[in-house]
């Protein structure tokens, strides 16, 4: 996969916008080079680091997809800036792309805007439905089709591990991003769960790595004494910068996805995401076949996962409960 010059996102990425023809139709075609483009909000680096790129890889191996053999990448990553993506989208349209896997709400909405008949897999939905990218979970329509984070269901859970963990928290300050349309509806229903656990919220939007240092400044000074962050591509890249942060002003933290524990958070707690871009090799196969998306339902994980960091604790000072490491998945030492 390579990142997209600068040039072309100047000229290919001004005006783009969804041309509405039927819907491409595939076909068997075993001599058939495809040509799978992705988009992301974050950097390539970001995506490789992630394990996100091995996962696609090895789900498109296993439905005999082979890179090099029978498709080609075509990359586009926004290095974090939400306003590189209707550019990107534009080249991958203007490229011909049989299909494109997107990553993350902006990039999911800069695709959906580009495309109306290119197949299009989210690998990341908070909110099919609510985004524009599904009629319903069960019959998507459209062009669009793919998997869902959960994250709605587990702004509750996110609150009452934290809790767990330190008890006697009282603020706790929310990661968001603002260029992600789904996170109000998202900071809704932590602000919920936290009122009905006896704690309040303190709303932390963000753009930019510069937008979180700053932020961590203030939540401070608003006598901030925990961290949620939100599931987001972005985010995620950020997730080194996010943990340090963390553990430098003393604050017991939990996030959406396991990287975030392995890089020194204190809690994760969802479904593994990694796996959702291992599956994008069925849903690929399945419209190669000639299914259309359209037709396809989105999926919902089946399982979380709860990943506990000791080490951090122990840098807390934080004494975990028997019952919080007992319901843990994984204990990072």
């Amino acid at each position: 996969m390579g990142a997209m010059s600068n040039r072309r996102d100047l000229i290919l990425g001004i005006g783009a916008a969804a041309v509405v023809f039927p819907l491409r139709s595939f076909a068997q075609a075993p001599n058939k080079v495809w040509r799978i483009a992705y988009l992301d909000l974050g950097s390539r680096q970001s995506v490789m680091d992630a394990g996100r790129h091995s996962a696609l890889i090895d789900g498109l191996r296993e439905r005999g997809y082979i890179e090099g053999r029978n498709f080609v990448f075509e990359g586009g990553y926004a290095d974090g800036d939400a306003n590189r993506l209707p550019a990107l989208a534009a080249e991958l349209v203007r490229r011909n792309v049989d299909l494109i896997v997107s990553t993350g709400v902006p990039a999911s909405q800069a695709a959906k805007r580009a495309t109306a008949t290119i197949p299009i897999v989210v690998t990341l939905a908070t909110d099919p439905v609510g985004e524009g990218f599904a009629v319903s979970l069960a019959r998507p329509g459209r062009n669009m089709t793919g998997m869902s984070t959960g994250n709605d269901d587990t702004a509750p859970k996110l609150v009452e591990l934290l809790v767990l963990a330190a008890p006697k928290l009282k603020r706790i300050a929310v990661i968001t991003n603002a260029s992600v349309s789904s996170h109000p509806a998202l900071l809704l229903r932590l602000q919920v769960a936290a009122k009905q656990a006896g704690r309040q919220v303190a709303p932390m939007a963000v753009r930019t790595a510069q937008d979180i240092d700053r932020g961590f400044e203030a939540i401070t000074r608003d006598r901030a004494d925990a961290v949620i962050t939100l599931a987001d591509s972005f985010l995620l890249a950020q997730r080194a910068q996010i943990a340090a942060l963390a553990l430098r002003h003393r604050l017991p933290s939990i996030y959406p996805q396991q990287q975030y524990a392995e890089a020194g958070g204190l809690l994760s707690y969802g479904g593994d995401f990694n796996d959702n871009f291992r599956r994008v090799g069925i849903f690929v196969d399945k419209i190669f076949q000639g299914a259309k998306p359209g037709d396809i339902p989105f999926e919902q994980p089946t399982r979380y996962y709860l990943v506990v960091n000791r080490k951090t604790a122990d840098a807390l000072g934080i004494k975990l409960s028997g019952e919080l490491l007992t319901r843990a998945d994984k204990v990072i030492e």
